[in-house]
């Protein structure tokens, strides 16, 4: 039977409010760390479970935390990513809105063992209800003394506030979202130097998606070994699987990391829609590489999919049919990153609006010879050269249609 980290209490009355949360064990563990562990072994902890970033890069959590400096005179500050503004995308919600007292005990926890006192939950700017009930949340924490100074009278103070941005896809970039806090357009920053040493306000600043903090309450209640027995050993956990697409049940699922593709679609999510034949699934939010139907009997995990040249990323499974034209699917992806490129890097800029121009021509029957070639150079030129992941974000997954799916968008276009 898997075990259920993230989603326990989804479907149970009320489980948004603090007495829900408090009668199955909510708040348990920081009563454990604030009253019975030092920071450091907090830290550990997280490091030993192995795990790893939920919001795309797959960073390990522990290890970021450890690159904060901690004999420094300057404030320190959490910052939560919770603008999941992939497509695709959205497991965070359902974590904020079913039961948002979970994420708040991570925030609490990685704030403890770094040393933070003031946190920021950067959210979505559509997210206007989930907002409202993050900021309900707060209120019933802080009521409680699980928020706000001498916590729980063990002397550690610490502030949350949500921060609603506006809609701006590239703000999920962590220096971008950075820079949004600060009240600055959200264009990236160059980096080095890090946030981790030069963060909020040119603090030293620890940023985490919202599915990662909230795994850290298991963690440190059932300790590093039993976390990573529901995944693998160097990719600790579960993840929330958001399916979409043209399955039977599209939803979210809480399964182990390492969980088969081809499982997920046709055991979990019910099998494709109204009996239609598969044809492709984009594995991890938008961004991903899209797999063809030869290529799904692939473990759901990091460095599989980076072996199938793909990406687990935000782990937003998008399942295409039979019937679906991929110069739609080509269409959709170009003018979204189009639209959402802040403009900073030439490559990126130009690359996308010269991608959509020629995919919109395309699609208006007027494709000529050689515009798969021209798509496909302008998406190659865009790798690696902007200074944040957007244009590689953009290029990968118009890469691998325009590689796998050469001939039917030739089919679109006449001789």
């Amino acid at each position: 039977m898997e075990e259920k980290i993230l989603t326990k209490l989804f479907g149970l009355k009320d489980s948004h409010t603090i007495d829900v949360y408090l009668k199955h064990d909510g708040y348990k563990t920081t009563r454990k760390v604030i009253m019975e562990m030092k920071p450091g072994e907090v830290l550990e902890e997280v490091k030993a479970a192995n795990l790893r970033g939920r919001g795309g890069a797959g960073f390990p959590a522990g290890v970021k935390w450890g690159f904060v400096p901690q004999n420094i005179d300057k404030p320190k500050y959490l910052c939560v990513n919770a603008d999941e503004g992939e497509p695709g995308t959205f497991k965070d919600r359902y974590i904020m809105n079913h039961d948002p007292h979970l994420l708040l005990e991570g925030i609490i926890i990685a704030s403890y063992a770094v040393g933070i006192h003031k946190a920021y939950i950067y959210i979505r700017g559509e997210y206007e209800n989930v907002a409202l009930r993050m900021e309900k949340a707060i209120e019933e924490a802080a009521a409680r003394r699980y928020l706000g100074k001498n916590i729980l009278g063990k002397g550690f103070d610490l502030d949350i506030y949500v921060h609603r941005g506006a809609g701006a896809y590239i703000c999920g970039e962590e220096t971008a979202l950075l820079e949004s806090l600060e009240g600055k357009r959200g264009n990236p920053r160059m980096k080095p130097p890090f946030p981790a040493s030069i963060g909020l306000f040119g603090c030293p600043t620890v940023i985490n998606n919202v599915e990662t903090l909230s795994n850290v309450p298991f963690i440190i209640q059932n300790g590093a070994g039993k976390f990573t027995r529901n995944g693998l050993l160097k990719d600790g956990g579960t993840r929330l699987f958001g399916v979409s697409g043209m399955v039977e049940k599209p939803g979210i699922y809480e399964l182990p990391i390492g969980t088969s593709l081809k499982d997920i679609i046709f055991k979990y999510a019910g099998g494709m829609k109204k009996g239609k034949k598969f044809k492709a699934v984009i594995p991890g939010g938008m961004s991903a590489p899209v797999l063809t139907a030869d290529e799904i009997d692939i473990n759901m995990d990091f460095d599989s999919l980076v072996e199938a040249k793909s990406m687990l990323g935000s782990a937003g499974v998008i399942v295409i049919d039979e019937e679906t034209s991929m110069l739609d699917v080509l269409k959709t992806i170009a003018k979204f990153y189009s639209h959402e490129s802040c403009g900073q890097c030439t490559p990126c800029r130009i690359g996308n609006a010269w991608i959509r121009k020629i995919v919109e021509r395309i699609a208006e029957g007027k494709g000529k010879p050689g515009d798969i070639d021209n798509i496909h150079r302008l998406a190659k030129n865009m790798l690696q050269k902007t200074l944040c992941p957007l244009g590689d974000a953009a290029a990968m997954p118009i890469l691998a249609i325009t590689e796998k799916f050469r001939k039917e968008l030739e089919s679109y276009i006449g001789n």
